[in-house]
């Protein structure tokens, strides 16, 4: 049987695998509608999934703690939010970069909120992933728009809502964890874009009020469904990580969706990354491989 920590790291891999392929595809989906739109069929398809997976086999953990369910969901759809519009406005490394640095916001929530401990080669390898990444996308080229200040906020967003997981972990179901997040993240989509026609954003606010759209081809509608529902596996994944092992030790691993999303964006036609490019993707390996490390040296 594996042990707790492999398990969420297994989670991890797997998750990070399936959300660069949804990020590939929601990359695609930009070219015929708004970050908002992909975010509401994206909740609304996974909600379906998840309902019909609650029905079939009811939860039996007993709850209790439900504003924590809602902030989850809330934290969740403002981190989607500002994902998807910065792949839609930025490079996809370079969303993907801006959103790694959830692991570090990661690991300052989990010291004051959970009060979990940290080891000095925790940091360490926190340092090797972050050096991997500076490899790999080389921001010192990027410029610090508007964009990738939302994509900052993004990994923030998103690390409050793995941090909420943590808490809420024992008391409920991982699918009535991700049941909060899709809930939260289709009424929130439908509101904003119902509201479109009758408000006058600031330009800066313009991306959360959308002209709604839903005449699409069958291949778009097909590629919709196709997105939502790995975007949903990819979801469950990465709860079940994060409820398996401590936040900074998974958020180290959740860097390997950096190289999954090199590896796709060169089968959709981007260049072969080169030899910097590849020295980071060693390095985040080895950052995870020390990290996994150093736990199994503690226990």
């Amino acid at each position: 049987m594996l042990k707790e920590i492999d398990r969420g790291i297994l989670y991890m891999l797997a998750g990070a695998l399936i959300s660069a392929l949804s990020g590939a595809l929601s990359k695609i989906l930009a070219e015929y509608m708004s970050a908002m739109e992909i975010v509401f069929f994206r909740n609304l398809i996974g909600l379906a999934f998840i309902l019909y997976a609650l029905k079939h086999t009811p939860p039996i953990l007993s709850g209790g703690k439900w504003h924590l369910l809602v902030t989850r969901g809330v934290f969740g759809f403002s981190a989607m939010i500002l994902f998807f519009y910065t792949i839609t406005t930025i490079p996809l490394g370079e969303a993907i970069t801006l959103n790694k640095t959830s692991p570090f916001f990661v690991t300052i929530l989990a010291y004051y909120l959970l009060h979990e401990k940290l080891y000095f080669s925790t940091f360490i390898a926190l340092i090797v992933g972050f050096l991997g990444v500076v490899f790999i996308v080389k921001p010192l080229g990027m410029s610090l728009s508007y964009e990738h200040f939302l994509g900052v906020l993004g990994g923030f967003f998103a690390a409050a809502a793995y941090a909420t997981i943590k808490k809420i972990k024992d008391i409920y179901d991982a699918r009535v964890i991700m049941l909060s997040f899709v809930s939260v993240g289709t009424f929130f989509p439908l509101i904003f874009l119902l509201l479109a026609p009758y408000v006058s954003p600031p330009k800066a606010l313009a991306f959360l009020f959308p002209a709604f759209s839903y005449n699409y081809t069958l291949n778009v509608w097909l590629l919709i469904f196709v997105m939502a529902m790995i975007a949903t596996l990819s979801q469950w994944l990465l709860t079940k990580a994060y409820s398996a092992s401590k936040l900074g030790i998974i958020g180290v691993v959740s860097y390997a969706n950096i190289p999954f999303a090199i590896g796709f964006g060169y089968i959709l036609g981007d260049p072969i990354p080169d030899s910097l490019t590849f020295f980071g993707i060693g390095l985040i390996v080895l950052g995870g491989f020390l990290v996994s490390q150093t736990k199994k040296a503690k226990e």
